[in-house]
């Protein structure tokens, strides 16, 4: 009796090779994502998707033994949601947006591009603050404390005082 091992590579069909040498499973490309799979690919914790879940950021669906699989767009949602959060946007503003989505089909770049223009001049406003604070940091804190010398010119009588605690020059525009 012979019994020669050989090995046996690539046993199941949905394995491929990477550029580690060993393979890496790959979902077949019709079939939903686990949330391992979704949390793999996003690089989002699953706490965090579930949290989105829950906020209505993405959508999942029910196996029949009650767990979540996510639609493949899914993974653009994430990666819009990540990119709007990166910016500053507010969790409201980003599920409005992608609330504005179409069911049933993959978002397109004309989509896309609709939901960037809703938060261009927001973002263009923030720029523009962050550069004035950039710019006049080591001037003025913006206060209306008078601590620096330079705060007489900018703020004579302490006016900005009088409008309220905090910092009176540099809040971003609400």
């Amino acid at each position: 009796m012979d019994a020669t091992l050989r090995p046996q590579l690539m046993l199941r069909s949905n394995l491929t090779p990477h550029t580690g040498g060993d393979a890496m499973p790959q979902a077949p490309a019709h079939r939903p994502l686990t949330i391992g799979e979704l949390s793999e690919r996003s690089g989002v914790s699953p706490s965090a998707l579930h949290f989105y879940e829950r906020n209505g950021l993405i959508q999942a669906e029910r196996t029949a033994g009650n767990q979540r699989r996510y639609r493949r767009d899914t993974l653009r949602r994430i990666a819009f949601i990540k990119t709007s959060q990166r910016v500053g946007l507010p969790l409201k503003d980003i599920r409005d947006a992608l609330d504005s989505l179409p069911d049933g089909r993959t978002p397109t770049k004309r989509d896309w591009t609709r939901l960037s223009r809703r938060w261009r001049q927001e973002l263009d406003d923030r720029i523009a603050a962050l550069e004035h604070l950039r710019n006049d940091l080591d001037g003025c804190i913006g206060c209306g404390c008078l601590s620096l010398k330079s705060c007489a010119l900018q703020n004579p009588a302490d006016e900005l005082g009088a409008s309220g605690p905090g910092a009176r020059r540099w809040g971003l525009p609400k």
